[in-house]
């Protein structure tokens, strides 16, 4: 039998797109149509690939012969986001309310507005008032002449001057210094256009001193962000994690970020791997390593010969020991040991010492994406559903058919999506069930078209970290908060292009990270800065805060804070 052809009229191309398998009544027919059109879409995936070496094949060549290679249109393009992001489908349809905003409005004065006395008509009475709330805001200089007294004492041959307030040092005040720092890590402006608008508003600043002031001397923020990154980690059992390429002097490097809905905290390394993400997690402390069951049983989980692994338990066991002191016993005592056999038993030797640590709290879960640097570290992982979709998203089927199946299984996989939302709200063992089934059925079950079959199994083998949210609803289905702070940091870099100094690449981390908490924590950002600058103490610390806020969900946050 004949595969159903809906159009007579079309190029053979065309006559392929209007193939339908579902439509063919022999089995054997419809099978061998099945097969054929996967084949065509898995030859079709291979020349995109083909096509996508060759051309970097050509811009190398043109690059060693001194010209220019073809323009490298970046992956993050604005269509490139819009084409793969799973908003629309995620996202539940809301009715639109528009709430009062006069409520959070501060009144700074009120001014009586009268009605001409001489336009009302003799029978006129006062009824009272309507209020109308109008924002404005005032910039003007406040320059201050500052006239210190001074005095000399003869006998003692010194001379006493009257300090300036604090906040005053260095020519300007604290407004300017908060303005200026909030508008350039709060307001992504360049230091470029902070001067055009400081000049506009008469006020006389050098490039050099607003450079230093916005890298320089920033101990008391450091020390800071430094304690939000402790009690932040305290707050809660679990914590988002990811991980955005920066740029230090030239050279490539990796800005983690780690956060939860209290506070969230940026720092730069010179490596994306295991062992950062494990440093990361014990924030102020250099690693250390031990060999103890729990290195033996992850040097099992990295697959390490049983020979190495034997070698290894020759060596001091349950001894705590430097990075320099474990890499001089490796050396010698294994020298024969891979590079990457090292670094698994590097990686497992610290990962144990993590978890026998008490300096600092041990993180359960980490939520995160799929990358392998995330792995083994804590004893749980909650991967991202939005991640996961993105995959599928991806796909791009070459058949109407095939077009069809993805269409409805993105569909089906974000009403799964959403139920999972459901239960995380009103959690119970009788609905985790049914929501256990349902998994296996949407990822197990085949559709006809092969590409999305393979990427279902690779799902499948993920569902123990896919459903952390039906052990442990409090854990946020998405990894959402951090890919969006690691996105803010990528747009800090695509506007200043990147840091030349590790000084200010730590002004970056420190401010960003403050930026970020003090608007999770709904305090002002500017405000925090002059009160800091100023030494006013009104706004408390934000660890306190954390610590304070923490507490009131002994069990640990919910992702529903956020």
């Amino acid at each position: 039998m004949t595969p159903k052809i809906i159009s007579q009229d079309k190029s053979s191309s065309d006559l392929l797109q209007t193939i339908d398998p579902p439509g063919i009544a022999d089995e054997s027919m419809r099978h061998k149509v099945e097969l054929l059109l996967n084949l065509i879409e898995q030859l079709q995936l291979k020349v995109k690939d083909l096509e996508s070496e060759n051309q970097r094949l050509k811009d190398e060549n043109n690059r060693l012969k001194g010209e220019q290679g073809k323009p490298d249109i970046k992956a993050n393009s604005k269509g490139f986001k819009s084409q793969h992001s799973s908003e629309k489908e995620r996202k539940t349809p809301k009715k639109h309310s528009k709430g009062s905003k006069n409520a959070t409005i501060k009144i700074d004065r009120e001014e009586i507005l009268e009605y001409p006395k001489d336009q009302l008509p003799a029978d006129a009475e006062f009824k009272g008032y309507e209020q109308v709330i109008i924002q404005d805001i005032s910039l003007a200089t406040d320059n201050i002449l500052f006239r210190k007294q001074k005095y000399y004492s003869p006998s003692l041959r010194k001379t006493y001057v009257a300090e300036l307030p604090l906040g005053y040092e260095g020519e300007f005040g604290p407004g300017i210094k908060a303005l200026i720092i909030s508008l350039y890590y709060g307001g992504n402006m360049t230091q470029g256009k902070l001067l055009d608008f400081l000049a506009d508003l008469g006020i006389s600043i050098s490039a050099g001193y607003l450079s230093n002031l916005l890298i320089k001397n920033h101990s008391g923020f450091e020390t800071e962000k430094q304690e939000v990154y402790d009690s932040g980690l305290a707050s809660s059992p679990w914590q988002h994690f990811d991980q955005t390429g920066a740029r230090v002097g030239g050279v490539n490097h990796t800005t983690n970020i780690i956060c939860n809905p209290l506070y969230t905290v940026y720092f730069t390394t010179a490596n994306k791997d295991r062992l950062t993400v494990i440093k990361g997690l014990q924030p102020g402390r250099e690693l250390k390593f031990i060999l103890n069951p729990l290195t033996f049983s992850l040097i099992q989980d990295f697959k390490i010969p049983i020979k190495w692994q034997n070698a290894l338990k020759l060596l001091p066991q349950e001894t705590v020991l430097s990075e320099s002191q474990f890499n001089h016993l490796l050396n010698k005592y294994v020298p024969k040991l891979g590079a990457q056999q090292l670094t698994r038993i590097r990686e497992a030797a610290a990962i144990a010492f993590y978890h026998q640590q008490t300096d600092c709290p041990v993180v359960q879960t980490l939520c995160c994406d799929d990358a392998p640097q995330f792995k083994l570290i804590t004893a749980e992982r909650a991967l991202c559903w939005v991640h996961e979709g993105r995959h599928y998203k991806k796909l791009s089927p070459l058949f109407h058919c095939h077009q069809v199946i993805l269409g409805k299984f993105i569909e089906d996989f974000w009403d799964y999506y959403r139920e999972l939302l459901a239960y995380s709200y009103a959690p119970s063992p009788e609905a985790a069930q049914p929501l256990k089934a349902k998994f296996r059925l949407l990822f197990e079950t085949p559709s006809g078209y092969e590409l999305l079959d393979e990427r279902k199994q690779l799902t499948a083998t993920k569902v123990s970290e896919l459903l952390r949210v039906l052990e442990h609803p409090e854990l946020p289905l998405h990894n959402n908060p951090a890919e969006l702070a690691a996105r803010t940091m990528v747009q800090r870099r695509n506007i200043s292009y990147a840091t030349q100094t590790i000084e200010g690449t730590q002004a970056w981390d420190t401010f960003m990270s403050l930026v970020a908490t003090t608007r999770q924590l709904r305090i002002s950002f500017f405000d925090y800065v002059r009160d800091r600058i100023s030494h006013l103490g009104i706004i408390p610390s934000l660890s306190t805060i954390i610590r304070e806020k923490s507490s009131l969900h002994p069990l640990g946050l919910s992702w529903q804070l956020e």
